[in-house]
């Protein structure tokens, strides 16, 4: 049994075993606390005692069934940087019905930050509704941070990324809770990713990367990197930005993930494909990325006629028929699209090397 010391609660870990963790055959071990656990010292019990994927199924079955509010609060954080999304959405539900105020504010939180993660509401919406709530509580106004910057990235708005980088030191002060720390601190290491390849600042965003898949379980997590990574050797190697686009598939098709999986196949792998002049067996149902394919096959004609079709209305599209038309102002066009709505100064390296090209 686990036990805690208020009204001698038990949690019995072989209940939970036999609640959905038959695969695993290890034998569960009795856990005894002589007062009542935080939510670190319950997962690092059970890393004692397991090894580290039955650890986290435990872990996680405990928070789902536990009775203590400290931990039901603060297990939301670990369903949802280990990706439990269907789990953190129950716990939230019991935490609405808590007695306990506190319970009641960190569900509503984690509600607009499963909401956001799901996209349920515009990201604009999503703003909204994270400006108009207010806390006191140092744990909860970090996650609005990060809810906030996460949505204004899915407007394109990375200024906005860089603004809470600058801040975040301050907000992380203030959090007592090491482990609630430790679980932001990969939030953190995403964002200073996106923040670094943005940045063009290459050596800093692989090394947050590569920190990232260390750090996290979550494959949902991993698949993301796993693509920045591989778009991030977009100037260097056709190879290993490969590599990295085929690990994220294969994560994906793990877990039957279609929308990452139609992303990866039909925008990353053809992007990188038609970059490197590696097109064949290329096949995509994107027509921005059909045109890209023609242009290294050098169609140019074909590629007009495919972009023609679409409006010009991203970066990358005006890039493409700049290439395709050899026209120097649209190019430009396309490097400040790049530089002013996008704060991109990875990206914008394409346009400004054709350019380049053609001034030679």
């Amino acid at each position: 049994m686990m036990k805690t010391s208020e009204n001698n609660r038990e949690v019995d870990i072989t209940a939970l075993l036999k609640g959905g963790l038959t695969t695993y055959m290890f034998n569960p071990s009795v856990i005894t606390f002589e007062h009542e656990p935080s939510m670190k010292e319950v997962m690092e019990s059970f890393l004692r005692e397991y090894d580290t994927k039955s650890a986290l199924e435990l872990t996680r079955k405990y928070i789902i069934h536990t009775p203590l509010d400290d931990v039901r609060k603060k297990g939301m954080e670990f369903l949802y940087v280990n990706g439990f999304y269907e789990d953190l959405e129950l716990l939230i539900q019991k935490n609405w019905k808590s007695e306990n105020k506190s319970n009641r504010e960190w569900a509503s939180v984690y509600q607009l930050t499963i909401d956001r993660k799901l996209s349920r509401y515009r990201p604009s919406e999503i703003v909204e509704k994270a400006e108009n709530m207010k806390t006191d509580d140092p744990e909860l106004k970090c996650l609005l941070e990060f809810v906030k910057v996460t949505a204004y990235y899915s407007m394109n708005k990375y200024n906005k990324i860089g603004n809470f980088l600058e801040n975040y030191q301050y907000l992380f002060q203030k959090v007592k809770d090491r482990m609630m720390v430790s679980f932001f601190t990969i939030r953190l290491h995403h964002l200073f990713l996106t923040y670094y390849l943005l940045r063009n600042e290459l050596i800093m965003a692989r090394k947050y990367a590569y920190r990232i898949l260390n750090q996290t379980s979550n494959d949902l997590t991993k698949i993301d990197v796993h693509i920045k990574l591989g778009l991030s050797y977009t100037f260097d190697t056709y190879f290993q930005g490969m590599h990295h686009l085929k690990q994220a598939l294969k994560l994906a098709k793990r877990h039957n993930l279609t929308n990452q999986i139609h992303v990866i196949e039909h925008q990353n792998i053809p992007f990188l494909a038609a970059h490197f002049n590696q097109v064949d067996n290329i096949k995509t149902d994107d027509k921005s990325e059909q045109a890209h394919i023609e242009i290294a096959k050098g169609n140019y004609t074909k590629a007009i006629t495919i972009l023609n079709e679409l409006p010009m209305d991203s970066a990358f599209k005006l890039y493409y028929m700049g290439r395709a038309k050899q026209d120097k102002r649209m190019l430009l066009q396309s490097y400040n699209y790049f530089i002013e709505k996008r704060s991109d100064y990875f990206f914008c390296r394409l346009p400004l090397r054709v350019l380049t090209q053609m001034k030679m």
